[in-house]
């Protein structure tokens, strides 16, 4: 077995030219300038995830920012905004002055100590750290458990680690720990909250230290500690001050300085959190270098499908491209046999971290490179329908997570439905039957609660045809705000529908309405509004706007919610628009671009208010609204701008460095951007449509995973310094292709694309009937 492992490293490292992919990945890209990357040691998907968490920009839990570490825990979310996502139950090693008890530091506060940054190594299935006292930690993963390598200085005199029980968030409703005195193990539960959503999630833990020495052990609570009891039990505290308090266990020195701790994680019980760390990882002594090694193989096997001709094209680009891929494998994460709620015995995945941000690229990315784990995630969609009522926008921790937007697992289903996803592979099935009744049961039954799941004010959007500015809706609750955008992105969710129903044989006339509801965006469109930066109008008409149930309009500033003005988001400047603005949301009509156009003016108005949006601050690359504009100048005929403009944010805005993201990775969804810009299509998620430009590379090839087949996309003419980026041809096949989009089939029958290019403009794809599809009613 250990030579046919070698054998596939060997065959997939010759692929790529003799080089190990993975040496191209550094999981510590993004984990500066709001990144939030999540850099430690995790399997593709997996919940055990292993890093130091430190006081600074801990979102993901480690940062390169130089501050403090705090401890090193096993559960993680990577990408997000807002508060850290887990990091619960962090272990911390010291050594206590004069191996007195007393004098050891429980507290966070008092404990906390500075890393060595040279210390710092992060790869796929690896991380390790040495603090500023000499003490290292090594880490790595299985599937539910980490293992840690904790290296003391010589001569420590019975060395400590603590558990402490506590999140990064620090919601710890209540915990508790039982060690036992001879072996060291420590079990025991904690109740959080989740960073982004409502409710609270139970997590258990079990914690051993294979072949220690025990001395003593017991329980902390604030900045004391005790060898009696040996179990501890911690509420809020009182008037909800925190207390902060865990076990410990001290060692006899070992001739090497190594401490082992083993610690598995369960949603369920500490039981399972035990029998998941000894099942996998039998050997905790002598099985380290094994782990990493298994951990490296599932992640080449995951990239494998990937690979590009790298001649010309800066390491900076390439290590980009590869990082990407590899960060979009790590959340969401597969939960199968730990979902505490319902067990369907199938696969289970959970941390949609949310799918306003994955739906535009993460999801279609897997579509392509993973597509049996993403008909599990839709699977898993589904399945939460079927269990909870409601198809979740966000959903973490096996949490309900707020909604951003409109019903974005429409979109995801829908992207799947149009691209035959479950069709190759029998064990990863989805149900369309029940798909189609979750999506239909967005868009009709809105629930008591719209801003966990659903949509809200569905009984004004279907007498009015838009969500009203300060609605009356009596038979639902969330935040009474985001009026234009929930009208836009709910007119999508509806063509969703529409294609879905269509697909599944679904009457003319249910077809026809939820198309027709689709064009509703055009009910807040004010042809007659004007925009103004700094006093000086722009010169553009026609706006979205708010409107009162009775017609008549509301005011938002079309720059308001930008870069140019102050964030808006569920809690911050609630507005009515979501983390974008007006001028934004403007280009969000990706079903009927065509009926855009038409009302901005013709083609050429539409480039002018692209060309105006992208270099006046408006548009904002660091949050995933932007990202389809980047490429709609295909649908007025001008594809060779979209390429023009990919260049100007690539690499100026993403680059291999720790902060080389420009915001939130937000589950890989920047990772997808930068993958799909480069590779030279790029999706309209909800669609079977890939806009095609030219690859940042010279040739691109992905093989799927479903039909073995390999598609290609060469540029004929290549230029490393990107000043032929106009297509003057097209052939698929060796045959013209002369449209500036491709299908899905694209990836699944293993065509082959090449670009002729050259340094002026032509006419491929300019033609009316090339362009992309758009409805227009």
């Amino acid at each position: 077995m250990r030579q046919l492992r070698r054998l596939l490293v060997l065959v997939l490292a010759a692929a790529r030219g003799g080089c190990d992919v993975l040496e191209l990945v550094d999981p510590l890209i993004g984990t500066l300038n709001g990144g939030n990357v999540f850099p430690g040691a995790t399997l593709p998907y997996g919940l055990a995830k292993a890093v130091a968490d430190v006081d600074g920009q801990n979102t993901g839990g480690f940062a390169l920012d130089g501050s403090n570490v705090t401890g090193f825990s096993s559960v993680h979310d990577s990408g997000t905004g807002g508060n850290p996502s887990l990091g619960n139950f962090p272990l911390f090693p010291q050594v206590c002055a004069g191996g007195d008890l007393n004098s050891c530091k429980f507290r966070i506060g008092d404990r906390k100590l500075g890393y060595k940054p040279d210390s710092v190594r992060a790869e796929p299935g690896r991380f390790s750290v040495e603090l500023q006292n000499g003490i290292g930690a090594d880490m790595t993963v299985s599937e539910h458990a980490a293992l840690y390598r904790f290296r003391f200085p010589a001569g420590a005199d019975r060395p400590l680690i603590l558990l402490d029980l506590t999140d990064l968030w620090k919601s710890r409703q209540n915990a508790s720990v039982s060690v036992d005195e001879r072996t060291g193990r420590m079990v025991g539960n904690g109740t959080f909250l989740p960073s982004f959503g409502a409710g609270s999630y139970a997590l258990h833990f079990c914690v051993d230290f294979p072949g220690a020495d025990v001395a003593d052990t017991g329980v902390w609570v604030n900045s004391r500690a005790g060898t009696e009891p040996k179990r501890l039990f911690l509420t809020r505290g009182f008037n909800l001050f925190y207390l902060e308090g865990g076990g410990w266990a001290r060692f006899k020195p070992r001739a090497d300085g190594v401490v082992t701790a083993r610690v598995g994680i369960s949603f369920r019980s500490a039981q399972q959190a035990c029998r998941s760390a000894e099942t996998e990882i039998p050997d905790p002594l002598g099985g380290f270098d094994g782990l990493v090694e298994s951990a490296r193989e599932q992640w080449r096997r995951k990239l494998s499908p990937i690979a590009i001709k790298t001649d010309g094209v800066t390491q900076d680009l390439v290590r980009s491209f590869w990082s990407g891929a590899y960060r979009n494998m790590i959340s969401p994460q597969n939960y199968t046999g730990e979902n505490p709620h319902w067990d369907e015995n199938r696969p289970y995945f959970d941390s949609f971290y949310c799918i306003w941000d994955a739906f535009r690229a993460q999801h279609p990315l897997l579509t392509i490179i993973d597509p049996r784990a993403q008909a599990q995630m839709v699977q898993s969609l589904l399945d939460t329908y079927r269990h909870e009522g409601w198809l979740p926008d966000c959903h973490m921790s096996m949490c309900q997570g707020w909604t951003q937007g409109g019903s974005n697992a429409d979109i995801v289903i829908a992207d799947a439905y149009v691209k035959n996803l479950s069709a190759s592979s029998s064990a990863s099935t989805i149900d369309w039957k029940l798909a189609l009744e979750a999506v239909t049961a967005d868009a009709e039954s809105e629930p008591l609660e719209w801003s966990q799941h659903g949509r809200g004010g569905l009984r004004s959007w279907r007498e009015l045809g838009y969500i009203p500015y300060q609605d009356f809706d009596p038979v639902g609750f969330g935040t009474d705000s985001r009026t234009i955008s929930r009208t836009i992105e709910y007119a999508y969710n509806d063509f969703c529908l529409a294609t879905l129903a269509a697909g599944l044989g679904q009457p003319v006339a249910i077809q026809t309405k939820y198309m027709e509801r689709s064009m509703n965006w055009r009910n807040l469109w004010k042809e007659d509004q004007t925009s103004s930066i700094r006093g000086k109008d722009t010169g553009f008409r026609g706006f979205f706007q708010p409107r009162y149930t009775n017609g008549t309009w509301g005011y938002q500033d079309p720059i308001a919610c930008s870069s140019l003005a102050s964030f808006c988001s569920l809690t911050t400047n609630p507005s009515e628009t979501f983390e974008a603005s007006i001028w934004q949301y403007l280009f969000f009509v990706p079903h009927a671009t065509s009926s855009l156009i038409s009302l901005l003016g013709g083609d050429d108005a539409l480039v002018s208010r692209l060309d105006f949006f992208h270099t006046s601050g408006l548009a904002d690359i660091s949050n995933e609204p932007v990202f389809l504009t980047v490429n709609l100048y295909h649908y007025a005929g001008r594809p060779s701008l979209s390429a023009k403009r990919a260049h100007t944010y690539i690499p100026s805005r993403f680059n291999d460095s720790p902060g080389g993201l420009p915001g939130n990775d937000d589950s890989g969804a920047m990772g997808a951007f930068f993958f799909f810009s480069t590779m030279g299509l790029f999706p309209v998620a909800g669609q079977n449509v890939y806009l095609i430009s030219p690859p940042f590379f010279e040739e691109v090839n992905i093989t799927s995973p479903l039909t073995g087949k390999t598609a290609t996309i060469r540029n004929v003419g290549f230029d490393p310094s990107y000043q032929n980026l106009s297509v003057q041809r097209a052939t698929v096949n060796g045959r013209p292709w002369t449209k500036s989009w491709i299908g899905h089939e694209f990836f699944t029958e293993g065509w082959t694309l090449e670009l002729f290019l050259g340094d002026k403009e032509s006419d491929w794809g300019t033609r009316p009937g090339d362009r992309p599809p758009s409805w227009t009613s």
